[in-house]
């Protein structure tokens, strides 16, 4: 059995947002990404991998596709595969988001 604690693994940069990656496989990944306030994750998109996010702290607004919308912990956002999405930390403390993505994108 393989198991993280996330409180552990959490790390946050001046100058960027951090990827920590909890699992992998040639099917999937889980990773969680965190975000001081302000910053973003640019709009980009993955063909033929679908994504979740899972707000675990703070608040971010997310754009996919033609939509955005601000949302707090709590909350999963689903992006279809070859939609348009990115995030940003719209609070005033962190953002910690868990994502997973399948299959696991060959880039």
């Amino acid at each position: 059995m393989e198991w993280r604690e996330i409180n552990l693994l959490k790390k946050f940069s001046d100058e960027k947002f951090q990827k920590i990656n909890l699992f992998e496989s040639e099917r999937m990944f889980c990773d969680i990404y965190c975000f001081k306030p302000g910053q973003e994750q640019k709009i980009h998109k993955h063909e033929g991998s679908d994504k979740i996010y899972y707000i675990l702290e703070g608040q971010g607004r997310f754009k996919v596709g033609s939509e955005e919308k601000e949302f707090q912990a709590g909350t999963s956002i689903w992006i279809p595969p070859g939609v348009e999405h990115g995030v940003k930390n719209s609070g005033s403390d962190p953002l910690v988001t868990l994502v997973f993505m399948a299959p696991k994108p060959l880039h």
